[in-house]
């Protein structure tokens, strides 16, 4: 089959298009016959080396697509083939005609839903509503949305309202990107490209930070957060660690809640796709996709991830 394999990290360039066998499934797996294959900022940096890589090169590269269950490992009920569904393999392998994922890792695709929607948003569209659920946000909260334009900020600016946030503010780095936050819900949007961007918050004015950047920007923050109960949900390095310390939070009575790698997380995400594909069909929650290129075109994804111009999910079609 026709795959992307990362031979070593780097530019885009290191992906490249080659052939390798068929995946065949172990026990519990499914092979998937992929229709919609997602490409996200946080490969663009594995491929760049800025974090370590989750198996062995050479490696066919990727974590999601969208497709059809073909095969049928051991202890896996075969009447799942021919099911549509949504798969996350955190050990790589999607980027190719077929991929395995664990079968009790599937999201099952709805009939008036494209594979091309469903990669687009049942992921980042899970992690966006897991965030918002451990918010506890009261209907009366500003919150602060970093990279609203990017994968899991557009959703959040999306849901916000809907899940107890008064108002929205947004940060997005391009005119373009700031426009779009505006049409999706934002009611307020920065310009994070400024210098000091936090200095355009008020003082104590903001409830809730969903921080993807961190370094830097995280302690800046602290000020803007109102005292007693402000909180930072924490999903995103964007920037590095955040430098802060336990005593910086003391000192207002802050809460930094970290998301992503607490106990079951993964499971509260891969549960709440069902929930996302719902609110897309309600007309709550519309996917966002940037553009739909072949799969030979990888390299040209990853390259608009680098650069920041992609708005929304970049998907490749094998």
């Amino acid at each position: 089959m026709r795959a992307i394999v990362i031979y070593e990290t780097g530019g885009p360039e290191v992906l490249k298009l080659d052939e390798v066998p068929d995946p065949k499934p172990d026990a519990g797996q499914v092979v998937v016959r992929t229709e919609a294959i997602g490409v996200s900022y946080t490969e663009a940096a594995l491929r760049a080396g800025g974090f370590p890589l989750p198996a062995q090169l050479p490696a066919v590269f990727g974590f999601e697509a969208a497709g059809v269950v073909t095969e049928t490992g051991d202890g896996v009920d075969k009447a799942l083939t021919g099911r549509r569904v949504v798969i996350m393999n955190t050990g790589l392998g999607t980027y190719a005609e077929y991929a395995t994922a664990p079968a009790d890792t599937l999201a099952f695709i709805p009939d008036d839903m494209s594979s091309q929607q469903a990669v687009a948003v049942a992921n980042f569209g899970a992690v966006a509503l897991c965030l918002l659920r451990k918010a506890n946000l009261t209907g009366n909260e500003t919150v602060l949305v970093e990279a609203a334009a990017g994968g899991v900020g557009g959703y959040l600016t999306q849901l916000a309202h809907e899940l107890g946030a008064k108002t929205v503010i947004a940060t997005a780095g391009s005119q373009a990107k700031r426009e779009y936050a505006d049409s999706i819900g934002a009611d307020q949007v920065i310009d994070h490209s400024a210098p000091d961007w936090a200095g355009q918050l008020t003082d104590d004015s903001v409830d809730a930070v969903f921080e993807s950047f961190s370094g830097d920007s995280t302690g800046k923050l602290l000020p803007k957060l109102t005292p007693g109960t402000g909180r930072i949900m924490l999903y995103g390095f964007l920037q590095g660690p955040p430098t802060i310390t336990a005593m910086d939070l003391l000192r207002r009575g802050l809460t930094l809640v970290g998301c992503g790698g607490m106990p079951g997380w993964l499971d509260r995400v891969m549960a709440a796709r069902h929930d996302v594909f719902q609110l897309v069909a309600s007309g709550h929650l519309t996917p966002q996709i940037d553009s739909i290129l072949p799969l030979e075109e990888a390299a040209s994804a990853h390259q608009r991830f680098d650069t920041r111009t992609a708005i929304g999910k970049i998907i490749l079609t094998p």
